[in-house]
Order: C-alpha cells, then structure tokens, then sequence
C-alpha cells in the first residue's frame, strides 16, 4: 500500500524530446512542414505568410488584410464562407503579429477534402469587399475610441512608439490611419504577400499521403505565383535614450506603469540566459517583482516583466497597474528589485527553483503535436533548426549564480529604461 508520508523521490528534469518535421518544396516556391501524428483526427494547416512592406512602412494595412482575407471572394461572399466551415465543424481563423500574417485550418482528417477548396478559393481569389472593409474600419475606431481611455492601452502604445519610432513596430492605429485605408491598397498586399513563394505551409496531425496529393493539387498546380517581388528590409529604429513620460490624468485612481528598453531576441547566444534571469525577476508568479510588489506591500494585483522576441530585434518590459498613491513608491521598490538583481547573488534554492520551472514549462507545453509544431517555428523563421532547444535546455541547467549576475550586469539596468506612467505620479 503506498504510504502518502512519504515524499516521491525527485530527480532533476530531462531535456525534451522534439519531433522534426518532413520537409517538402513544391515548385511554385511553397515550403511544407509535415508534424505526424497518426493517432490525432485532428488536422491543423498553418499557412503562414511573411510581412511584405514598402516604405512608408504601413502595418495596419496587414492588420486589415489579416481580418479582411476571408471576408468574401468572386464567387463566395463573407457568410457563404462562414457557412461552409460551419457545416464541417471546422475553424477557418486568420492571425496576425509583427513579423507574419498566417490563415490557420482546423478540421477533422475526413473532412479536410471537402474544405481545401474554400481555403484554395480565399488565397487565390479573395475580392476584400468594400462593404465589409467599411465595417472594419467602422468597429475598430469604435473599438479604438474605448480603448483610449485605458491607462495601460495607452502607456503600452507611448512604449511601443518610443521604441520603435514610426517603424513597423512601433506604429500605432489612430482613427486618420483607419480613414486612410483603402481596398486599392488592400488589394494590392494581398496580390503581392499571399503568394505560395512567401508561403510556409505547416500540416500537423495524421497526414496521408492521399492528403499529401490533394495539398499539392491544390496548393501546388493549381497556386502559381503571379508577383515575385518581395521586399525583407529591415526596420529603422531610431536611437534609444533613457527618459520617463508621464501622461497625467487628474481623475485616475489607477496608474499604468510601462518600463523597458530594447533588447536581443531569440537568435543571440545569450538569449536563454536573459530569459532565464527575467524569470527570476518578474517572469513568474513566484518572482521577485510579484513577491515584492504584490505580496509584501500590496499595490498591485499583477506586475511582470517579459523578454521578446521578435524578427528584426526584441524589448525587455515592465508593466503593472497600481493604485494611483501608490506609483511613485511602486518605481521605488522596482529600482531597489534591480539593484538586488545586480549586486546579490540568488540562493541555490532560488536558482534551482527558476530551473525546475522554466524545464518543467517546456514540458509542459509539449501537450500535443501542435505544440511540436509551435515550437519549430518559434526557431525557423530566425534562421535556426531544433538543435536551438537542447543548446536552451543546457544554458538553463547550467546557469550559476555568478552567470546570473553577469546577465544581470549587461542587461538589467534600471537607469536605461525608459519609465512610463499614464495616471499620476505624485
């Protein structure tokens, strides 16, 4: 009988085992990624298409065309779509982000016959309708509108602005830029970025080879490219200097709190190091920032600090939002969480405590094979192959406390932040 007195013996946490795609290259430039799982029914197909700019750069168009592309074609409209995924049960679901625009299938295997026409019909032939376009822009100035009223929207978009300028990461919508959209410009994206030679197609599930042969009659014959200009420039950013903005607002009883800086992203070497230090410090629900901030003095609900990643750089950030009486002493005690970072080595009972979490998360995200699937493309689109995994795993087992405060050192530093409040500072 098992005693339940007794501890379970532990052990450190293992590396990961990750499942490597097949990898195909159709002749009309697409690339295939093939997760297998043939127990899983369900089918996910990631169609993922790579941001195209021209200067100015302008990323609310991809916003727009990310929502618009499934909002009718020449010969089905917004709701006949609609209806068609419905009937199988499936999700026809565009996404957006930074760096990448992709329009994502899900479906049971014995259905995905039937709907590789629709998604074929709304890459090749998507007419951005001028009605929908005008409700579009109609609910996000709408959206837009409330949004700015918001303390921590409107600290999040001074942050992304001083950053990154006017580039693409650092653009803002305003209610002239949605005036300012139009289905000439929206069509002219959509004919030069969904294009198969911009395309990464990632299929994951019990894939056939029947399968197979209908992507590539679909996706292959019957997609050529008609536009092969392509523009990956990378964004301008203008120089970072150290400040703090305040955006005072009489009435507010809360404060936004939005600090950072710019910072590396996935592909440096000391990438899983950084992760691994901002863990400690506010990457958690048991790290010093929510400790300190939340626990001990009680001025927030939630406070944490973030590492990203993104193609043409990365940000470290601060962001909580706390009584207004409360802001100035809140920027006190995170100054004091840096200093500590900086000067006092962590216990080996902290440290083995950030390790276990950080292994164990990778673990536990590694659920499905679409997980597999997140985590290769978290790495292919830098460049890098799963290899990239094992080099994180033994960066993060090997971290010691003198390592700690030498990431510490060169990348946390309080007075190179720029600090934001949008509420009250006094």
């Amino acid at each position: 009988m098992l005693n339940r007195t007794i501890a379970p013996p532990q052990h450190p946490i293992a590396g990961a085992t990750l499942i490597e795609p097949e990898e195909f290259v159709f002749e009309n430039g697409l690339r295939v990624f093939i997760f297998q799982a043939p127990a899983q029914e369900l089918i996910k197909a990631e169609f993922i298409f790579q941001h195209v700019f021209s200067a100015p750069e302008n990323p609310l168009l991809h916003t727009c065309l990310s929502h618009m592309i499934k909002e009718g074609t020449t010969t089905r409209t917004s709701t006949q779509i609609a209806d068609e995924i419905d009937f199988y049960g499936a999700y026809l679901m565009p996404e957006y982000s930074f760096d990448q625009t992709s329009l994502t299938l899900y479906t049971l295997r014995k259905h995905a016959s039937s709907l590789w026409p629709i998604v074929h019909d709304v890459l090749m032939d998507a007419v951005i309708p001028e009605a929908e376009l005008e409700t579009f822009i109609r609910n996000n100035k709408q959206t837009l509108q409330i949004s700015m009223q918001k303390n921590d929207y409107l600290a999040r978009r001074i942050f992304y602005k001083y950053i990154f300028g006017e580039s693409r990461y650092g653009s803002t919508p305003t209610e002239e830029a949605y005036d300012s959209l139009s289905r000439e410009d929206l069509c002219a994206l959509y004919r030069k970025q969904i294009q198969p030679h911009n395309c990464t197609l990632i299929l994951s599930g019990n894939i056939s080879s029947h399968m197979l042969a209908d992507v590539r009659s679909f996706f292959e014959t019957n997609w050529l490219s008609s536009d092969r200009g392509f523009n990956s420039s990378s964004p301008i950013f203008p120089e970072f200097i150290p400040t703090t903005i305040v955006e005072e607002r009489p009435e507010a009883l809360q404060s936004a709190i939005r600090l950072g800086c710019p910072s590396l992203n996935r592909a440096h070497a000391d990438f899983p190091a950084v992760q691994f230090v901002n863990t400690l410090f506010g990457g958690y629900f048991g790290s010093r920032l929510m400790r300190n901030i939340r626990e001990e003095k009680g001025y927030t609900y939630s406070i944490g600090s973030a590492i990203a990643s993104l193609k043409h750089g990365g940000f470290f950030t601060i962001a909580s939002e706390v009584g207004a009486e409360t802001t100035r002493s809140t920027l006190q005690e995170i100054e004091k969480e840096f200093v500590q970072l900086r000067t006092l080595e962590p216990s080996v009972e902290e440290l083995a405590l950030v390790k276990n979490y950080m292994m164990g998360s990778i673990l536990g995200s590694l659920e499905s094979i679409f997980s597999h699937a997140d985590k290769f493309k978290a790495v292919y689109f830098y460049g890098m192959t799963l290899d990239y995994y094992r080099h994180y795993n033994e960066a993060i087992r090997s971290m010691t406390t003198p390592r700690v405060l030498e990431i510490a050192q060169q990348y946390f530093d309080y007075s190179k932040l720029v600090k934001i409040v949008v509420g009250k500072l006094d």
